[in-house]
């Protein structure tokens, strides 16, 4: 895996274990403390979000404005706002109205280390908080930048954006799509909040999506996301249960989910999964040095393990 490549003398590596620390301090503090009443429904967002995960999208914020000279404090609460629509999409989506998991990351999921109830307010409650830390005053953006931001992650998150894609996705248990309309359905599930953190990174920075260097951050946005969601169906299959802390293999073929691999075959998804790669990096073609963080991201999503 590459991750030697260095931006500003720093490499990959040394980018995403900053990035990481980062997020989960900005995190802690933009949370409601547990201790604040309503006490049981604060821990339960704190447990929700502070309970590990790759902080993909955060790092997709951090790489595309260290990419685009944008100051870390521009970028701190676009990333943990997105972390917490993210968060609160998981929630959601583990309940038994909708996949009925018992694990995440290998920890039992909001519903079982709570309660359903509880676990629907943890999602209404981190959606809410996403956008007060957007729409508080004073870390540095222009107001017009923060009503951009909050607009494009509303859209993002939407019925337009992460809620159509699960309401597809539901509605796609038991039949089978031809790939357009499989990828259709992941690029708003899973890649509306990928592309977002491209989308809010440029709101910081000042550049239209209508740029030529936004509109190839957004084409590599768009690449990247489909092929998280390939790498996802591929470990859904074969991953090793305990890196990717999920109760069984096979869930999605289980609940009679479509998936890259149910259409494609494990093969064909692998190989569709390092062509999405290509055309991510293609997208970047134009860029020097600075796009080699968003670059080693590109490769670290469709080689994890977890």
């Amino acid at each position: 895996m590459t991750l030697d490549v260095a931006v500003n003398n720093e490499t990959f590596a040394q980018f995403r274990s900053r990035s990481v620390r980062r997020i989960e301090d900005v995190l802690e503090t933009l949370l409601p403390p547990a201790h604040l009443l309503p006490a049981r429904l604060h821990d339960a967002m704190r447990y929700s979000t502070l309970g590990g995960g790759k902080r993909v999208r955060p790092l997709l914020v951090y790489a595309t404005g260290a990419c685009l000279g944008v100051p870390l404090e521009h970028l701190d609460r676009p990333a943990a706002a997105l972390e917490m629509i993210h968060a609160y999409s998981l929630v959601h989506d583990d309940l038994p109205a909708m996949d009925n998991d018992d694990l995440r990351r290998g920890l039992p999921t909001c519903h079982r280390a709570y309660d359903e109830a509880t676990a629907i307010l943890v999602g209404d409650g981190l959606q809410a908080q996403a956008f007060l830390a957007l729409a508080e005053p004073g870390w540095g953006v222009a107001a017009e930048r923060q009503v951009q931001m909050l607009a494009t992650l509303a859209q993002a998150s939407g019925s337009r954006g992460m809620v159509g894609g699960q309401a597809i996705d539901l509605a796609a248990v038991g039949h089978e799509l031809a790939l357009p309309a499989l990828e259709q359905m992941h690029l708003h599930k899973t890649g509306m909040l990928m592309r977002c953190a491209i989308q809010l990174a440029l709101c910081a920075a000042g550049i239209d999506v209508q740029e030529a260097r936004g509109a190839a951050l957004l084409r590599y946005a768009d690449r990247v996301g489909l092929a998280f969601q390939v790498q996802d169906d591929i470990l859904d299959e074969i991953g090793d249960l305990q890196q990717t802390g999920k109760a069984q293999q096979g869930a999605d073929r289980s609940r009679n989910k479509p998936s890259f691999i149910t259409l494609l075959g494990l093969a064909e998804a692998r190989s569709y999964a390092r062509r999405l790669l290509d055309e991510a990096l293609d997208a970047l073609q134009s860029w020097q040095a600075e796009a080699d963080h968003l670059r080693a991201l590109a490769r670290l999503i469709i080689e994890r393990s977890k």
